[in-house]
């Protein structure tokens, strides 16, 4: 995205959510809301036609609802990277949305600055998972699939080299590509290397199921 404004579609049913997304975001001077939808429906038609980078995605909305429409944004535009806004109240349903291809997710009392850096990540190819209430979130929505899910996980991660399964480690507490590359003394450049090689051995579409995926090993 270096050089380019980062194209964003707000999807909320509430109007007052959508003006406050907006003026936060274009507050930034890189970052450009392209447009607004009103339903999951709308947002699908507007990712397409401007061609969207991010869609920031309320779960709970009218005619079509967010989850359902991250299901078709992942063969309608699956170049585009969604961001799922979320409240306290929808545990169950934020844990599907980041298993559906979702490149994470954000409380609604989100800080200003926190939305812009999620967006940032989001269009760079990072997963955002802050390392607040979003981390806290995450944590009990896996604890009580790991039972099930942990052995599994555990046979994927074993074909894993020693190094992947440092970086996967890393994935799974959130961490970006720089990040990463700051706590193993590599480059951010070499880190994505490893990123990528990673989600093919795995089969994670993308960061967030991998930082699952890490989560539910144990790593």
């Amino acid at each position: 995205m270096t050089g380019q404004l980062i194209r964003v579609v707000i999807a909320d049913d509430e109007p007052l959510i959508r003006a406050g997304i907006r003026m936060i975001l274009t507050s930034d001077h890189s970052i450009e809301v392209v447009a607004e939808a009103a339903n999951g429906r709308e947002a699908i038609e507007l990712v397409r036609a401007h061609a969207a980078d991010v869609v920031l995605l309320d779960i709970q909305m009218p005619v079509m609802d967010g989850l359902t429409a991250l299901a078709e944004l992942r063969t309608a535009a699956p170049a585009a990277r969604v961001i799922v806004l979320t409240t306290f109240g929808e545990r169950e349903n934020v844990l599907r949305a980041l298993e559906q291809g979702g490149a994470g997710f954000l409380l609604k009392d989100t800080a200003p600055a926190e939305l812009i850096q999620a967006v940032r990540a989001a269009a760079a190819g990072d997963a955002y998972l802050s390392p607040g209430a979003t981390r806290h979130v995450v944590d009990q929505l896996t604890l009580g699939r790991a039972a099930v899910r942990g052995e599994e996980a555990r046979q994927r991660v074993a074909a894993l080299s020693g190094r992947e399964r440092e970086v996967l480690a890393l994935l799974g507490e959130g961490l970006s590509n720089a990040d990463a590359g700051r706590r193993l003394h590599m480059s951010e450049a070499t880190v994505k290397t490893y990123v990528s090689r990673i989600l093919a051995k795995l089969g994670c579409e993308n960061r967030v199921q991998a930082a699952l995926l890490a989560r539910d090993a144990g790593l």
